[in-house]
């Protein structure tokens, strides 16, 4: 192997341990939750904006970002994304407020916008067509290694050292990507590529906030508040003109035409219903955990790979089912056997142990792993190859788009049922505020008590609420199936486009 065919693999290396090191740190998070709600007393509301504000920055600018980085240098907007998530993770573990770790998580997801369509874009230059295949191959390999071993890492980190060092892991990690990328990384740029539609920009960002915002604030003023309703009532009115926008622009941030191909529309819609419900299960679950089961916070890691195992045999399963019965077939059974699962878990009580639980997500992982392929494959095979770079794009941001408000509405029934459901009765007014003002209160204020009955009702109270959010969920998934059936056509969603283009082989859970 000659000395540019070596350096080819260095670059990968690169793009890997970046890709790897985002990865784990946004499964590691969610293990965290707990440790952040007792140790920074966050609540609900700043739970969900420390998850749903690195996420819904990610997806606003994932598009822009491949357009600067195809502009202006792909190098060039890579290392600056790498140096932001650096710096985003060098203040989360300074910060001492969940103001100051939201801002952290915000200046990190739009590192991470950067990140990962732009390491995509040098991968499909750095290596020639015959040595793709094996290039993607290790990208994908390390997007799935980041699902067991986030809660993992993230879980043993907690345990013996300070809440700060799952964010402290990224910086040696993204320090060795970012020095490997100045050195290694050719730059590279498109000679056609057109100026970002900064206005579209704006348009989605405010209105997708918005309605983010209004979804969390309904736990501290209720839906009847002009705070709530008024705030996204704002949103959804910027959201409609950025769609009008986006029909006469000359070149929108997203092309909207996308949607008319049932394949694309039937593809997204489903994968975007279920990152929706995905992201409501393990903003829940690891809190169950440690909450109600008291466990450690490796323990808790330890007790989401049932989720994980069955998604990663679900995605084997998925792809002979495709090939065999097709997407819409496959998709629709994969939003039912997820369906079944969150429906399981609603069985759950304060008294159930660690089997039900187990049970639950084993089934709806492998509902997961079942339909994301296969919405995948149909979204990409309704792709040209002009087309497959801006349509891949636009597919991410929407799943993103659906994780936040997966994580912000999902959340807020968490909070809701909590809050309806935890018996203060007898307590001084201040406990009865401090046990109401988050989910798990109730059990810090029953520790500080010494008193049995309200740890009970707290327990009780939190399942209660995890109990409505995987109905909430259960529904979301039923919903997706029967959209599956509909939106995609009854031939092979998987067949070759009309110009030729079959099935892209790689497609990123």
């Amino acid at each position: 192997m000659n000395s540019l065919g070596v350096r080819r693999w260095w670059v990968l290396g690169a793009l890997v341990v970046i890709l790897l090191a985002v990865g784990l740190d946004l499964t590691a998070l969610n293990v965290a939750l707990p440790t952040l709600s007792a140790q920074l007393g966050a609540g609900t509301t700043a739970l969900q904006w420390i998850v749903a504000s690195y996420t819904l920055v990610s997806a606003t600018l994932l598009i822009p970002a491949g357009l600067i980085g195809d502009r202006y240098g792909r190098k060039k907007t890579l290392l600056a994304g790498l140096a932001l998530f650096l710096a985003g993770s060098v203040i989360a573990t300074l910060v001492s407020s969940p103001a100051g770790l939201i801002t952290a998580r915000t200046l990190m997801g739009v590192g991470a916008a950067a990140i990962t369509p732009l390491a995509m874009s040098v991968l499909l230059v750095v290596f020639p067509p015959e040595e793709r295949p094996k290039a993607l191959a290790a990208w994908a390999g390390a997007s799935f290694l980041g699902l067991p071993l986030g809660p993992i890492i993230g879980g043993y980190l907690l345990d013996h050292f300070w809440w700060g060092s799952i964010f402290f892991i990224n910086i040696p990690v993204a320090a060795a990507a970012l020095i490997l990328g100045l050195i290694l990384i050719p730059e590279s740029r498109s000679s056609s590529a057109p100026r970002p539609d900064f206005a579209g920009l704006l348009l989605s960002t405010a209105g997708l906030i918005a309605l983010v915002y209004g979804t969390i604030q309904e736990n501290e003023y209720g839906w009847s508040s002009p705070a709530v309703w008024g705030v996204m009532t704002a949103g959804a009115i910027v959201v409609v003109a950025f769609v009008a926008w986006t029909r006469r622009a000359r070149h929108p941030l997203i092309d909207l035409t996308l949607f008319a191909d049932r394949r694309f529309t039937g593809g997204v819609v489903p994968a975007t219903l279920m990152t929706f419900a995905m992201f409501g299960v393990l903003f829940v679950a690891p809190q169950y955990f440690q909450a109600v089961l008291a466990t450690s916070p490796l323990g808790s890691g330890l007790r989401l790979l049932p989720l994980i195992g069955g998604l990663l045999a679900g995605s084997r399963i998925s792809a002979l089912l495709v090939r065999r019965l097709g997407a819409r077939v496959t998709i629709a059974a994969g939003s039912l056997v997820m369906t079944a699962g969150m429906v399981i878990g609603t069985t759950t009580t304060a008294g159930s142990g660690y089997g039900l639980a187990a049970a639950w997500l084993t089934v709806a992982g492998l509902g997961m792993g079942l339909m994301l392929p296969a919405s995948m494959t149909a979204a990409l095979s309704a792709l040209s190859a002009e087309q497959a770079g801006v349509g891949s794009a636009v597919l991410m941001t929407v799943r993103l788009v659906g994780g936040a408000f997966g994580a912000a509405v999902l959340g807020s029934v968490l909070s809701s049922g909590y809050r309806g459901h935890v018996d203060v009765a007898g307590l001084p007014p201040s406990a009865a505020e401090a046990a109401r003002a988050k989910v798990g209160g109730g059990l810090a204020v029953a520790e500080r008590l010494h008193d049995p009955r309200l740890l009970h009702s707290a327990r009780a109270a939190f399942t209660h609420g995890m109990d409505l959010t995987l109905v909430a969920g259960a529904g979301i998934m039923a919903a997706a199936a029967i959209l599956a059936v509909i939106l995609l056509p009854r031939r092979d969603a998987t067949a070759p486009t009309g110009n030729g283009q079959s099935t892209h082989e790689y497609a990123s859970a």
